[in-house]
């Protein structure tokens, strides 16, 4: 099975000026701990709420002054709509995420969320032990 075929295909994404309450609005909105940052719809960033928590409001800065750009991640572990669902079950365990976009391209096309995985039956265990990684912080 392909991401493709599990893959959330619309999915909110901000530009690099967002500041960061209009991001935390648009996390709780969608209940989501991670947003990706498009310019021209090319996937450029992602930005998470620990990002929020640790790089602005753990350092005393005003939320309503901080714009994405300023703290989001430019290394950005993604993967294609053709890659197998396994591969994606193994890279969230790996690099300890829960949800993982999808480019084809440089543009983003998609989400696939580890809960994605734990819909397909036959990937449970997969989804489980990755979730239970992250979950645990364990790294392998």
């Amino acid at each position: 099975m392909k991401v493709r075929d599990i893959m959330t295909s619309s999915v909110d994404w901000v530009t690099p000026d967002t500041t960061v309450v209009k991001i935390a609005q648009l996390m709780k909105k969608d209940d989501v701990g991670s947003i990706p940052i498009c310019q021209d719809n090319n996937l450029i960033g992602i930005i998470t709420d620990r990002d929020i928590v640790l790089k602005v409001v753990a350092a005393g800065g005003n939320t309503n002054n901080v714009s994405c750009k300023d703290i989001m991640s430019k290394d950005i572990i993604s993967v294609t709509a053709d890659q197998d669902v396994h591969e994606a079950a193994n890279m969230m365990s790996k690099y300890q995420i829960r949800r993982l976009p999808v480019v084809e391209n440089g543009k983003l096309v998609g989400i696939v969320a580890i809960g994605d995985l734990a819909i397909e039956k036959i990937h449970i265990n997969e989804a489980g032990d990755a979730l239970s990684d992250i979950s645990q912080g364990a790294h392998h």
